[in-house]
């Protein structure tokens, strides 16, 4: 078990931290520069002009973007989209869709239902119409749905790529925390050709996602804590530096506690699962894995984000400081994950079936 970055990882890290540090933006600015610097081809097939990359490269490039919270749609486009898509594509869709990935279209994918966050068994219905299939659902909490180009819609019967101007699909825009849109779909005899349900594996993509999660998690955390090390260090109060306060003291060595133990979780969890191990007493456990890291998310990010919000004092409560931009989109995070509660149901359930 080795966790240290190998050359390729390094080298997109660098590419990332390069494109941060040349351009202000962290919003949808910030876009057109990430496409000019060939990232989101990072993962797509050479022959499209890809460099063969997988879920190692694409959770540190999520995480070296969150530790500056930036708001682009890296997440779901590369690991909501691209990664589950890779070797079940049919060339027909592959040759149309990964070249527009590549020049910034944005692919996102619709795991939530109402009161289902990452639903199992999607309610959305899949009916087969000759050489097509008429798609029926209601999903909720889709990211970037608005600005994709492709979305990725589980089924009944299978995992349907959605062309975003499709007749019968209808987008509504959700209320979000943070930067990063989010919209409600409904998809009312929704037409798509019978290739374009795929033989993706639901439980794979939710895997994709989870450890991709966990990666942003991470460098958000990391960020926060930085910038708030950095408060800390140039504020004064009493003539002192706030940061040579006893309890202040204490305060930020929690948190870097509670951030090296989410690192630990995401890096195993992402390593584990990017071993593709066949056997299946590894995979559960990949699965033991990635279920702590949804819960340490969940249950661990929301309150350090809320104490570095409160070792900033008012400065933190101020929507136009940088704190805002790392605790609202911690907060979607979780919301999208159902919150510590159902993670811990989850878990438990996994426990006690063993």
């Amino acid at each position: 078990m080795d966790f240290t970055r190998d050359d390729s990882q390094d080298a997109v890290a660098e590419v990332v931290v390069s494109l941060l540090e040349r351009n202000p933006a962290r919003d949808m600015a910030l876009w057109p520069a990430f496409v000019d610097a060939g990232l989101p081809a990072v993962a797509l097939p050479a022959r499209f002009g890809g460099d063969d990359m997988g879920l190692p490269e694409i959770s540190v490039l999520l995480t070296e973007l969150a530790t500056d919270a930036v708001a682009v749609p890296a997440l779901p486009t590369l690991a909501f989209g691209v990664l589950p898509l890779l070797g079940v594509l049919p060339d027909r869709l592959a040759e149309r869709i990964y070249p527009e990935v590549a020049k910034g279209a944005v692919l996102t994918a619709a795991f939530h239902e109402p009161g289902a966050p990452f639903a199992a068994a999607p309610r959305t219905s899949a009916v087969a119409d000759g050489n097509s299939v008429r798609i029926t659902g209601h999903k909720v909490a889709v990211p970037y749905g608005e600005q994709a180009r492709w979305l990725l819609v589980p089924t009944d019967r299978g995992v349907a790529l959605v062309d975003s101007e499709a007749e019968g699909l209808t987008k509504t825009a959700s209320p979000v925390s943070g930067a990063a849109p989010e919209c409600t779909v409904r998809l009312d005899d929704v037409l798509v050709a019978a290739d374009q349900v795929l033989s993706v594996d639901l439980g794979a993509c939710h895997r994709i996602a989870l450890a991709a999660i966990g990666s942003v998690a991470d460098g958000l955390l990391k960020g926060a804590i930085a910038l708030t090390a950095e408060h800390l260090r140039t504020r004064r109060q009493f003539g002192r530096p706030l940061a040579e306060f006893q309890a202040v003291a204490q305060q930020i060595a929690d948190l870097y506690v509670t951030s090296r133990t989410l690192h630990v979780a995401a890096l195993a969890a992402n390593w584990a699962l990017a071993l593709d191990d066949p056997d299946a007493e590894r995979r559960e456990r990949t699965d033991d894995d990635l279920d702590i890291l949804a819960y340490t998310v969940s249950a661990e990010l929301p309150r350090a984000m809320q104490k570095c919000h409160h070792l900033h004092g008012g400065l933190g409560v101020d929507i136009t400081h940088s704190m805002h931009r790392y605790y609202s989109q911690a907060k979607d995070l979780t919301r999208w994950l159902g919150g510590a509660s159902f993670r811990l149901d989850r878990l438990g359930a996994r426990c006690s079936s063993i």
